[in-house]
């Protein structure tokens, strides 16, 4: 029979991924080790294989963490009930603001899941593949015309470029900030460059 967690093991053991997911992002994951995590984390490296079995598992903890975090965002932006626009408006704010506070976690699964088995990698996808086509749902409901051009996923691939990599130029003591980007995204995406208004061109000059 297994022994019932503590208390505190959840929180204990996103401690612990939160810093493999400064250093993976960091220094990358192939160049970290258990020792440094548990270093990082302040704990005995016994401690740390206590929570996780090696070092795929940290890193398949992190991304999938993220994933649901994302998916979750999805599923709360549907239970609004907005309309088309407003919608698609609500989860790139919602997800910028996802990634503002995950950027360790964010550049880890964008840029190391590849070193991950292939069941565990295929996991993540099928969860990202989800997230995606909500996003080819919501532009859909704007531009009908696109999904059976089947255009929807391509268009909210574009979408996913424009915010997915934020975190390679957007500093977090900089003018703008994640939050202050979600408008600027939305009118880019929707509207094109007419639809930005000047003084939002010259704060990102």
């Amino acid at each position: 029979m297994a022994r019932p967690r503590s208390p505190g093991f959840d929180a204990q053991r996103e401690q612990l991924l939160a810093a493999a997911a400064r250093l993976f992002a960091n220094q990358g994951y192939t160049a970290t080790t258990m020792q440094q995590v548990a270093d990082a984390a302040g704990v005995g490296k016994a401690t740390l294989y206590h929570y996780v079995r090696d070092k795929p598992a940290l890193l398949a903890g992190i991304a999938g963490g993220h994933v649901a975090r994302l998916q979750a965002v999805v599923d709360e932006v549907a239970a609004e009930g907005l309309r088309a626009e407003a919608h698609l408006a609500r989860l790139i704010e919602c997800f910028l603001r996802v990634y503002a506070g995950a950027q360790h976690e964010h550049r880890v699964l964008t840029e190391d899941v590849k070193f991950l088995p292939e069941p565990e990698r295929e996991a993540l996808l099928a969860g990202q593949r989800r997230v995606v086509q909500a996003f080819a749902d919501a532009v859909a409901a704007i531009r009908p015309d696109l999904a059976p051009a089947g255009l929807a996923k391509p268009v909210a691939m574009l979408l996913f470029g424009m915010i997915n990599w934020t975190f390679t130029w957007l500093r977090a003591d900089g003018a703008l900030t994640h939050e202050a980007m979600a408008p600027l995204v939305t009118r880019l995406f929707v509207g094109g460059l007419a639809a930005l208004p000047s003084q939002a061109l010259s704060a990102s000059g």
